[in-house]
């Protein structure tokens, strides 16, 4: 038997199917792009602005069409030791730089860098910095004076030289009086050994070493000293030092900027910097590397090995310098005993645990190694 109100409830089915498919389609909308102005503490030529550079891609990409990073030089927009203040006032959005070089508005943050860091390499630092409260310590200074940032460590660098010299130096006494240039508490390791100190930017270091406005300098690493020209105006370079031997950078956000963000794009800016951070490490033992061999081979550079009583009288001078340091600004203290505690464990595992690699190198490459 055929229902009469059939023909009528397969028309309601129909038009009610028609309206739920009309209803399933998707509301298409354009995602506003959000631009933030960066700048790096760098020359654009510097691998460490490519450091930079390779940070905002990585966000770039993640982000998709809605946040879009972009890097500025050294200089673009203020000096390299200005960074922090115009992050802070909003003149940047953002920056690529060190703590160190923040070190004049408080003593504490050169920790971050600079020293022995009790035995800690700098990739032990950030292990500190991100799981040994190092990072709490930084937010409390920013906020001591009065910077309204968000910062983001990483990337962790090699020991850096000694520096270059016009004539190697084989004692201490040899340090006496020169004119130098390095930044941070380095600053003050080298006065006590009677260095004249001046904390030039990373820019304006060769163009005084060859105006013979200072004697010796240091930067960082091979690959940058090479393309910033350092081989054209001194051929010695001291290899090992304590001076920097554990530093990492640093990625600034104005924290108005930072967190009118939405929640996804503040997670993609962290696992940005922690992809980063390996990244940097993996291509620092690159081209580090055959930088290294080109100033040899190449740029006829002569390395030497910093004596060990120089690296000891480092220790001393540091000793001397944290001491004060530490008696002038509690948190300074409050730094190093968390820095302290944290290496006392971390260093000793490391220590324990890990093999000297150079026995396995001098057997396949030495000079008693064997050729295949």
């Amino acid at each position: 038997m055929t229902d009469a109100k059939t023909p009528r409830r397969r028309s309601l089915l129909k038009g009610a199917a028609v309206a739920a498919g009309a209803m399933s389609v998707p509301m298409v909308s354009v995602a506003q792009t959000t631009s933030l102005r960066f700048q790096s503490t760098w020359p654009a030529k510097d691998i460490f602005h490519e450091y930079a550079n390779d940070f905002a891609k990585k966000v770039n990409d993640m982000a998709g069409n809605r946040l879009k990073i972009e890097v500025l030089p050294a200089g673009a927009v203020v000096p390299a030791f200005q960074l922090l203040e115009a992050v802070n006032k909003g003149t940047l959005d953002g920056g690529h730089g060190v703590v160190a070089y923040h070190y004049g508005k408080n003593s504490a943050l050169a920790l971050w860098g600079s020293g022995p860091a009790f035995g800690m390499n700098a990739n032990m630092v950030l292990s500190w910095h991100e799981y040994g409260g190092g990072k709490a310590l930084l937010e409390e200074i920013y906020k001591g004076i009065n910077m309204d940032v968000v910062s983001f460590l990483y990337g962790p660098m090699q020991v850096q030289p000694l520096g270059w010299f016009k004539k190697p130096v084989s004692n201490v006494a040899q340090l006496k009086g020169l004119k130098f240039r390095t930044v941070g508490l380095a600053v003050d390791v080298f006065n006590e050994l009677g260095v004249a100190v001046n904390p030039l930017p990373g820019g304006e270091i060769v163009p005084a070493l060859d105006r013979g406005l200072i004697d010796a300098a240091e930067f960082n690493n091979a690959s940058s000293d090479r393309v910033l020209g350092f081989p054209d105006v001194a051929k010695n370079c001291m290899l090992q030092s304590f001076h920097q031997s554990g530093e990492q950078f640093e990625i600034l956000f104005n924290k108005t900027k930072y967190n009118a963000l939405a929640p996804e794009l503040k997670s993609i800016i962290t696992y940005g910097v922690q992809a980063a951070s390996a990244d940097m490490s993996w291509k620092m033992i690159d081209r580090n590397s055959k930088d290294y061999i080109e100033l040899k081979n190449k740029d006829k550079v002569n390395f030497y090995k910093t004596p060990d009583a120089i690296l000891k009288a480092q220790l001393d001078a540091w000793d001397k310098v944290i001491g004060k340091k530490g008696g002038e600004n509690p948190l300074f203290k409050k730094v190093l005993d968390s820095q302290k505690a944290f290496a006392e464990r971390a260093v000793a595992w490391d220590n324990d645990y890990n093999t000297n690699f150079r026995m396995a190198y001098d057997r396949y490459f030495g000079k008693g190694a064997k050729k295949s």
